[in-house]
C-alpha cells in the first residue's frame, strides 16, 4: 500500500498540463495497440503451418480474420473449422482473448504476473480505461477483471463440456468447450464447428442458455460485475434488506441492468411476433423452440455473433430491428461493442427531462453531468456516421446486394457483432477492406480516433465566453 500511496502523491504533484498529456498518451496507446495485434495476427495466419491445405492464406482473408478476432466481431470470409489447423485455431483463440480483455488490460496483467512495477503512466492509463474517479485500487481492479474473466470462461467451458465431451470425445470436447466459452464470453461469435454456427443447437436448451449467459456476462461490463458482486454479498452474506442493497448500487449498474433486460425482452418479443410463421426462421420450430430461438436472436444481436436461425431468411422488419439492436450493443468497459446501453439511456433520459421541463438530465434522483451528455451525443453521432457512410460505401461496391443487407453487414461490423445476412463470404477485396476499417473503428470506440486527431491538431479546452445568439431548431 505504501507504494500505491507514493504513486498517488506523485500524481497529485503533476500539473494539469502534465495530466492532460498522460491522458492523450493513453488514447494513443489503445488505437495502435489493437492495430499492431491485428497486423501481426493477420501476418501469422497466412503461414502454411496454420492452414490445413499447407498453403499460404490470402493476406486479405488472413487480415480480415485477424481483425474480426481481435475486434471480437465474428465476421469471417473463410470457415475457421475447415481453414485452420489446430495451431491456427489456437492462434485465433489467443487473438480473441486479447481482443476481448483489451490490449491495455493484457499488457498490464502481464506486467503484474512478471512482478514489474506499475508506473504512474500505466496507472493513469488503467484509470482512464476503467473510467474510474480515483487512482486508488487500480491494480486490484485489474486483477479482479483478469481473474473474473478466467473464472467465468472456465465455468462456461465446464458447462459446455456436458454437451461437447459426450458428442466429440474427451480431448476434442474439452478443446471445443474452452474455445467456444472464450468466444462467447468475449462476444466474438467465432466458432470452429462449421458453416452453420450454432444453428445445430436451435432445439438444444442447454447450449442456448449457456451461450446466452456467457454473452450477457461479457456484455455487462467489468465495473458492473464488481458492483453486482458486492450487491450479492450484501444480500446473502450480510443479510442486508433488498431495498437498501438496491439503493447502494451505483447509477451505472442500475442503468446497465435496466437497459440490458429491457432490450433483451423487447428483442425477444419482437422476433417472436415477426418471425413466428416465417418458414425460413422460426416457422418449422415448436412453440417452446420458437421462444428459445427468439431469445437467442435478441441476445446475439447485442454484439455476440453466434446464430441459431438463418440471418438471411429474416424478414426485412426483423433485419432492421436487428440493425438497431446491434448499433446499441452492450455496456461500457466490457467485451461488447456498439454505442453502448448507457449512451442510449443518457440520450433518452435527456429527452425525457426536457419534456418534463427539467433543467438537468436526471435519473434515480441523481443529476447526470453535462460532460457525460456531450460524450453520449458525440458517440451516437460518430457511430451513426460510420453506419451511414459504411452502408453507402458497401452498397456502391456491392451493387448486387440490397441496401438493407448492406446496412446489416455494416451495423454488424461497426458494433463488432459478427452476424451476416450472407454477404461476407462473397465480398470483393475493396469491400473487405471497408469492413476491416469499420470493425477496427467499432472496437476502439467511435470517439477514440476523433479525440486523438483533435489532440494532434492542438485543440484547447479553454473556457471562452462568447456572445450568445438565438437560432431555431425543430
Amino acid at each position: 500500500m505504501s507504494g500505491e500511496k507514493a504513486v498517488l502523491l506523485e500524481y497529485l504533484k503533476k500539473t494539469p498540463e502534465e495530466k492532460k498529456k498522460k491522458k492523450i498518451n493513453s488514447l494513443q496507446i489503445m488505437a495502435p495497440g489493437f492495430l499492431g495485434v491485428i497486423l501481426l495476427g493477420g501476418l501469422l495466419l497466412t503461414f502454411p503451418v496454420f492452414n490445413t491445405d499447407g498453403k499460404w492464406l490470402n493476406f486479405i482473408d488472413a487480415l480480415f480474420t485477424s481483425c474480426s478476432a481481435v475486434c471480437v466481431t465474428g465476421l469471417v470470409t473463410i470457415v475457421p473449422a475447415v481453414q485452420f489447423t489446430l495451431a491456427g485455431k489456437i492462434l485465433l483463440l489467443l487473438l480473441i482473448q486479447i481482443g476481448g480483455m483489451g490490449v491495455i488490460v493484457c499488457v498490464m496483467w502481464f506486467m503484474v504476473l512478471i512482478k514489474r512495477k506499475i508506473t504512474l503512466n500505466a496507472r493513469v492509463i488503467i484509470q482512464e480505461y476503467f473510467n474510474m474517479d480515483t487512482m486508488s485500487g487500480l491494480v486490484r481492479m485489474l486483477l479482479y477483471v483478469a481473474k473474473g474473466t478466467l473464472v467465468v470462461e472456465g465455468c462456461g467451458a465446464v458447462l459446455y463440456s456436458f454437451y461437447f465431451i459426450p458428442s466429440y470425445g474427451i480431448l476434442r470436447g474439452i478443446w471445443y468447450s474452452v474455445f467456444h466459452a472464450i468466444s462467447a464470453f468475449c462476444n466474438a461469435g467465432i466458432d470452429i464447428l462449421g458453416e452453420d454456427s450454432f444453428a445445430r443447437f436451435v432445439s438444444n436448451p442447454w447450449m442456448n442458455l449457456v451461450t446466452i449467459l456467457l454473452i450477457v456476462m461479457g456484455g455487462l461490463g467489468f465495473m458492473v460485475w464488481k458492483d453486482l458482486t458486492l450487491f450479492l454479498k450484501r444480500i446473502f452474506l450480510q443479510k442486508d434488506p433488498l431495498g437498501r442493497s438496491v439503493k447502494r448500487l451505483t447509477l451505472q449498474t442500475k442503468i446497465v441492468v435496466i437497459m440490458t433486460v429491457s432490450l433483451i425482452v423487447f428483442g425477444m418479443l419482437f422476433f417472436l411476433a415477426a418471425e413466428y410463421h416465417n418458414p425460413e426462421t422460426l416457422g418449422p420450430l415448436n412453440a417452446g423452440e420458437k421462444w428459445l430461438a427468439a431469445l437467442f436472436q435478441s441476445v446475439t444481436t447485442r454484439t455476440a455473433g453466434f446464430y441459431t436461425i438463418s440471418q438471411g431468411g429474416l424478414r426485412d422488419a426483423s433485419k432492421f430491428v436487428s440493425c438497431i439492436l446491434m448499433f446499441i450493443g452492450g455496456s461500457p468497459v466490457g467485451t461488447a461493442g456498439g454505442i453502448k446501453t448507457v449512451t442510449l439511456a443518457v440520450l433518452l433520459l435527456t429527452c425525457w427531462s426536457i419534456l418534463k421541463g427539467h433543467e438537468d438530465t436526471e435519473c434515480f434522483r441523481r443529476k447526470i453531468a453535462n460532460s457525460i451528455l456531450r460524450s453520449a451525443v458525440v458517440v451516437f453521432g460518430v457511430g451513426l456516421f460510420l453506419l451511414l457512410a459504411g452502408t453507402t460505401a458497401l452498397s456502391l461496391l456491392e451493387p448486387g446486394a440490397s441496401l438493407l443487407d448492406c446496412m446489416y453487414e455494416v451495423a454488424s461490423a461497426v458494433a463488432t457483432v459478427g452476424l451476416t445476412a450472407g454477404l461476407t463470404p462473397g465480398l470483393k477485396a475493396a469491400s473487405k477492406l471497408v469492413i476491416i476499417v469499420l470493425m477496427y473503428m467499432g472496437r476502439i470506440g467511435p470517439i477514440t480516433l476523433p479525440m486523438i486527431l483533435a489532440a494532434r491538431l492542438g485543440r484547447k479546452n479553454d473556457n471562452r465566453t462568447l456572445p450568445q445568439e438565438h437560432i431555431v431548431v425543430g
